[in-house]
């Protein structure tokens, strides 16, 4: 074959591999792009489901969380009003001060008084009642505001959840039994114990009259036992690996999809967009729950506090996954291929690329350790997000401050990747004067016969 032969056959090649780069290729729905979807797509739907679940098992498994919880409403206003509200009811179901009161006043009476005195006695008679009812109700709020109150309140709460727990878990040797309709209650007994004892403090004699009451006060009712072991099992197992099972599927749809950025970006806006909805039903189940307990079980005020202070873990989670998902997908955003990402990235990478140059006139350079650095970035990056993602998972609950803390950590590292790496300058390439004259007639088929010839 002839040199000008070779030379049209290349030429032909060119113009073939031209017109294939000008003609927009068919893009072909790949298997494992489908199999990326579907993963992501679980992954949106099980998010709230992984996020409610761990929020469950904080507090229906760990004791702890549950008091940490619960022990703040006992320094609510509202709860505490709530709380001497059923004492004082109690009491005045069990003991009649009017009667008691009275017979006092009769034993005086029988003392034979003047007719003069014997009225009087009368007349004192009905606001002396009122004033030992008026002290009893005193010494109970009283009761209900102090420090002892709230330890009682923490040391029924621990108590509580042990024995409820201790039933769910089929432990063997419990003594105490949790009730077949699944009431988790706290026991007033205690509390009206305290009362009494504050009483007799301070000179009450009434207080001696008051026997031993057994009320208690329900925080959580389910349909049946069976159920809230149920409910318990799947808060175990599920509020515990659901969180990694979301993770891991979110991984492996990203690195099944042929577009990673793309497939970031929007599931992560979608799992933003989820956990937002799931906020908005939050403040509907609150709306509900007051209109279920409120007034006949307890004051709205107290209703409120108490709804909020069980939500406000999963408030934060809810709020710091969404701020997450937003997060990821403007990282995934800044790394697409969009002209204004494209753009952004342009101007960071000369800025740092500025700074690193006037850090080397003044003899401040990183020398291999920059050029490896450089050389692997990308893992540095991968490895540090997987580290952050671990230690929010495994430090759960998720709160808006830890996400905000990971952010920032992970933009610090970022940052000190791109001051500390050093571009490897690219080698100047010996160019062959005689491949670069062909190179160039091949380049140029109009002229080429009449160079060769």
């Amino acid at each position: 074959m002839s040199e000008l032969d070779a030379l049209r056959e290349r030429v032909v090649a060119l113009e073939r591999e031209n017109d294939e780069l000008r003609t927009p290729k068919r893009r072909r729905i790949r298997g494992r792009s489908v199999i990326g979807a579907v993963l992501l797509v679980l992954a949106v739907v099980l998010a709230p489901v992984a996020a409610m679940g761990t929020w469950a098992r904080l507090q229906l498994v760990e004791t702890e969380s549950f008091v940490a919880t619960f022990a703040p409403l006992a320094s609510d206003p509202d709860v505490q009003d709530f709380v001497a509200e059923q004492v004082s009811a109690a009491i005045d179901e069990q003991v009649d001060v009017s009667a008691v009161v009275g017979e006092v006043f009769d034993g005086i009476r029988s003392l034979g008084l003047p007719p003069r005195a014997d009225t009087a006695l009368t007349l004192l008679e009905g606001p002396a009642a009122d004033g030992a009812i008026s002290l009893i109700d005193g010494v109970v709020h009283d009761v209900v505001r102090s420090e002892q109150f709230a330890d009682i309140w923490t040391q029924s709460l621990r108590f509580t959840h042990d024995r409820a727990t201790a039933i769910l878990q089929n432990a063997p040797g419990t003594a105490v039994q949790l009730s077949d309709d699944g009431a988790v209650t706290i026991e007033l007994g205690v509390v009206i114990e305290r009362v009494k004892q504050a009483m007799s403090e301070r000179g009450i004699g009434l207080a001696d009259v008051i026997p031993e009451i057994d009320r208690s006060i329900p925080i959580a009712q389910a349909d049946s036992l069976a159920l809230v072991r149920t409910v318990y099992q799947v808060a175990d197992i599920g509020g515990f690996w659901l969180p990694w099972l979301v993770v891991a599927l979110v991984v492996a749809g990203v690195l099944l999809m042929r577009d990673r950025p793309r497939a970031v970006l929007w599931s992560s806006a979608a799992i933003a967009l989820v956990f937002l909805l799931l906020s908005a039903g939050l403040g509907i189940g609150r709306g509900v729950f007051l209109r279920a307990v409120s007034p006949e079980i307890m004051s709205a005020a107290a209703a409120t506090a108490l709804f909020e202070q069980l939500t406000s873990l999963l408030a934060g989670t809810i709020a710091a996954i969404a701020l997450i998902g937003v997060l990821a997908a403007m990282w995934a955003w800044l790394a697409g291929s969009s002209r204004a990402a494209a753009g952004f990235r342009g101007l960071v990478d000369s800025g740092f690329s500025a700074v690193r140059g006037a850090a080397e006139r003044r003899g401040l350079t990183t020398g291999a350790f920059g050029r490896g650095i450089d050389r692997f970035r990308g893992p540095i990056f991968i490895a540090a997000v997987v580290v952050v993602t671990v230690l929010l998972i495994a430090s759960r609950p998720v709160s808006f401050g830890s996400v905000i803390g990971a952010g920032v950590g992970l933009l610090v590292v970022a940052v000190l990747v791109e001051l500390l790496r050093r571009p490897s300058e690219p080698k100047e390439m010996d160019v062959d004067p005689s491949a670069d004259a062909a190179t160039s007639t091949a380049q140029d088929p109009v002229s080429a016969p009449d160079a060769v010839s």
